[in-house]
C-alpha cells in the first residue's frame, strides 16, 4: 500500500471509529436506523472539491490501493454519515466509489438506475440522504454513450419504442431527447447532458425538503458528465 493512502486510511479509520457510539441529540428523527453517527462537517463546496480531487486521482492513477475493508466495515456497520449523494446510471462501467478516487464504505450515498432518473423512489432516497444523513452535496451524473438515453433518442428520431418496462422507463428520458433534435453537436451526448440537467432541476423543484436545505445553504445540487474513455468527470452546473 502506498504511504499516502495508508495515511488517509488510518485517518479515516480513526475518524469513523471515533464517531461510533456518539449520540447526536435531535440529529435523527424517531425510528431512523442510523443513530450514533455525527453528520459530516463538510460544506457543499468542500464536498464537491473532494469529489473532483478524487476523480483527478482516478484519471491519473486509477490503480486502487489496498484497503482494510474489514476494519472499515466494522466501523460503519451501525451507522453512516455520507458526505455526498450521487445519482447516476446503472451502467456497469460506472462506479461512483471508484471514479471519484476509490472511496471506501460509508462515504457516498448512491442512487442508480438506467438513465439516472430522479423518479419518486430516487427522490425519497435523496431526501433521506440529505435530511437524515446530512449529505451536503447531490450530484446527478450522466455519462458518455448512455444506452438508455441513446434508446430515447432512437425513439424520438426513428420511432423505435422498446417493449416492456424499458419502454415505460424511456418515457422519463424523452423530454431531454426531444429538446436536442436538430441542435449542433452529437444528438445523444447533447441529450445526456440535458437529461442530467433536467433531473438536477427536478430534484430542486419537486423536493421541498431539498429545496429548503439548499435555501439554507446546507445542500448543493449539481450535475455533470462522465467520460467513459478518459475517466474524467466534468461538472456542468
Amino acid at each position: 500500500m502506498c504511504e499516502s493512502c495508508t495515511a488517509v486510511l488510518n485517518r479515516r479509520r480513526f475518524l469513523t471509529t471515533a464517531a461510533t457510539g456518539l449520540v447526536v441529540a435531535g440529529a435523527m428523527s424517531a425510528g431512523m436506523v442510523t443513530p450514533g453517527f455525527a453528520k459530516t462537517e463538510l460544506t457543499p463546496d468542500e464536498a464537491l472539491a473532494k469529489l473532483m480531487e478524487g476523480n483527478k486521482k482516478f484519471v491519473s492513477a486509477p490503480q486502487l490501493c489496498e484497503a482494510d475493508m474489514m476494519a472499515t466495515r466494522a466501523a460503519v456497520a451501525k451507522g453512516q454519515s455520507p458526505w455526498a449523494t450521487v445519482l447516476t446510471c446503472a451502467d456497469s462501467r460506472l462506479s461512483p466509489e471508484l471514479l471519484f478516487g476509490g472511496m471506501t464504505l460509508g462515504e457516498l450515498f448512491v442512487c442508480r438506475n438506467a438513465g439516472n432518473i430522479a423518479d419518486d423512489d430516487v427522490l425519497g432516497s435523496i431526501e433521506y440522504g440529505a435530511e437524515h444523513l446530512g449529505s451536503p452535496l447531490i450530484v446527478v451524473l450522466g455519462h458518455e454513450r448512455c444506452g438508455a438515453v441513446s434508446a430515447a433518442c432512437d425513439e424520438v428520431s426513428k420511432g423505435e419504442v422498446p417493449e416492456g418496462y424499458i419502454g415505460k422507463m424511456l418515457e422519463n428520458l424523452l423530454p431531454a431527447a426531444k429538446s436536442q433534435v436538430g441542435k449542433d453537436g452529437d444528438f445523444v451526448d447533447n441529450a445526456v447532458v440535458e437529461n442530467a440537467r433536467l433531473n438536477a432541476e427536478k430534484i430542486l423543484t419537486s423536493s421541498e425538503i431539498v429545496a429548503e436545505l439548499v435555501k439554507e445553504g446546507k445542500v448543493k445540487v449539481v450535475y455533470g458528465r462522465y467520460d467513459l474513455d478518459a475517466g474524467e468527470v466534468v461538472i456542468l452546473g
